[in-house]
C-alpha cells in the first residue's frame, strides 16, 4: 500500500532498479509508491552509489526502535497561523534578495514551510492568493533550476509540486557550473594576452581562484549531502 512502509522486497526492488540504472520516477511506478518515497529512502541510505537493500531495512527498523513515544506529535507543536505566515514571509524576502523572482520565491517559500508533502497548483494559487497563470509560471522556473519537481498524485489525479532532495545541492552545482565557466573564460583571454602581461597577470589570477574555489565548493557539497541526509537527533522519520 502506498501509505505503509517499505518492505524488505521493496528496498531489493529498489536497488534492482538502481543497478539497472532507472530513475527514482520508474522505480517508483513499479512499486506503487510516490517518487519522493524513492528518492528519500536512497538519499538517506547511502545514495545511488551505495544504497544495500539489507542495510537499509535494518537502518529504518533501528530508528523506529528509537523513536520515542508521542515523539511524532511533540515534532508538530501547535503553531499559530501567523507565525508560520511570518516564517514564510521572511523566507520569501530572504530568497527574492538572494535574486529569485518575487513569484517564484513566494511559491518555493510556500512550499518549505507546509507540513504537508506538497502541494498543487490550485492550493498553491489559494495559498498565495494570486492567479493560475502566475503559479504555472513560478514553478516552471523554479523546475528549470532544479528546485522543485512534479509528483502524480494517481488517487486524486492531480500533480502537487513538492521540494526536491537534491534542490539545494542541485543549486550549488548549477553555480558552481557558472563559476567553471567563468574561470575557462579568463585562463583563455589570459593564455591569448599573455600571461606575463599585467591584464593577462590579473586573468589568470581570476581564473586560478574561481576554479580552486569552485572545486572546493563541490567537494564539500557532495560530503554534507551525504552526511546530512539523516534527520537530526529527536526528530521524527518521515514514513518512507
Amino acid at each position: 500500500m502506498p501509505g505503509s512502509r517499505l518492505t524488505r522486497r521493496d528496498r531489493r526492488v529498489i536497488a534492482t532498479g538502481l543497478v539497472d540504472g532507472l530513475g527514482y520516477a520508474e522505480i517508483a511506478r513499479r512499486l506503487a509508491r510516490p517518487t519522493s518515497t524513492i528518492s528519500r529512502e536512497v538519499t538517506r541510505n547511502g545514495g545511488r552509489a551505495s544504497y544495500d537493500p539489507d542495510t537499509a531495512h535494518r537502518a529504518t527498523k533501528r530508528r523506529v526502535r528509537q523513536r520515542k513515544p508521542g515523539a511524532e506529535s511533540a515534532a508538530r507543536p501547535h503553531r499559530r497561523p501567523e507565525t508560520v505566515r511570518a516564517v514564510e514571509r521572511q523566507l520569501a524576502a530572504t530568497l527574492i534578495g538572494t535574486g529569485l523572482p518575487k513569484m517564484s520565491a513566494r511559491v518555493l517559500a510556500a512550499l518549505l514551510t507546509t507540513d504537508d508533502a506538497g502541494m498543487n497548483a490550485a492550493e498553491l494559487g489559494q495559498h498565495l492568493r494570486v492567479s493560475s497563470s502566475s503559479v504555472s509560471k513560478s514553478v516552471g522556473y523554479l523546475e528549470g533550476q532544479g528546485m522543485i519537481r512534479r509528483e502524480r498524485i494517481t488517487q486524486r489525479r492531480v500533480e502537487r509540486y513538492v521540494v526536491d532532495p537534491d534542490a539545494w545541492f542541485q543549486a550549488f552545482l548549477a553555480s558552481a557550473q557558472r563559476n567553471h565557466q567563468l574561470a575557462d573564460t579568463a585562463r583563455r583571454g589570459s593564455d591569448l594576452l599573455g600571461r606575463t602581461t599585467p591584464a593577462g597577470t590579473r586573468l589568470h589570477a581570476l581564473s586560478r581562484f574561481h576554479q580552486q574555489l569552485t572545486n572546493d565548493i563541490i567537494e564539500r557539497a557532495r560530503h554534507w549531502r551525504h552526511a546530512l541526509t539523516e534527520p537530526p537527533p529527536g526528530a521524527s522519520s518521515t514514513r518512507a
